[in-house]
């Protein structure tokens, strides 16, 4: 499982069919998912997502009661090893990463215990406008915690 995860002063997201949402500050999380994923994956993103102490005055998502916008991205995935096809062959196939992207969204509710979390639409292509803080970036990957 790897995650971007961007501060941002303000995030919103549209899809063709007219779906749109948005956040105030907090954190946009961009996720992919490999076949080999499980539930203490999810659960060591999400300790990570909600605790991480990254805003102002040393506060974290909960602490500050900041949003969350999950945003689904099989591209964290990528690989440009051989020539400059990217190859996504790490990536979980389509119906397997939908089953864990929204088994993720249904753990991070649960875990959060709040209502300021929206999302994308698994598998559709989304319009993705940010104002990033800082601008501030991590990446986690689940197979190389430190």
């Amino acid at each position: 499982m790897r995650l971007v995860i961007q501060r941002v002063k303000s995030a919103s997201l549209s899809v063709e069919n007219n779906y749109s949402t948005r956040i105030n500050e907090g954190l946009i999380c961009y996720v992919a998912f490999s076949s080999t994923d499980s539930t203490s994956d999810y659960e060591w993103s999400i300790n990570k997502l909600s605790k991480m102490k990254i805003f102002k005055n040393n506060m974290s998502l909960i602490e500050k009661s900041g949003e969350l916008l999950i945003v689904s991205q099989f591209t964290l995935f990528a690989s440009l090893k051989k020539g400059n096809r990217p190859s996504f062959s790490k990536a979980a196939n389509p119906a397997l990463a939908k089953k864990l992207y929204n088994d993720f969204l249904t753990l991070c509710t649960e875990k959060l215990n709040t209502t300021n979390i929206k999302t994308g639409i698994f598998g559709a292509h989304m319009l993705v406008e940010s104002i990033n803080d800082g601008p501030f970036t991590l990446s986690l990957d689940t197979k190389q915690r430190e």
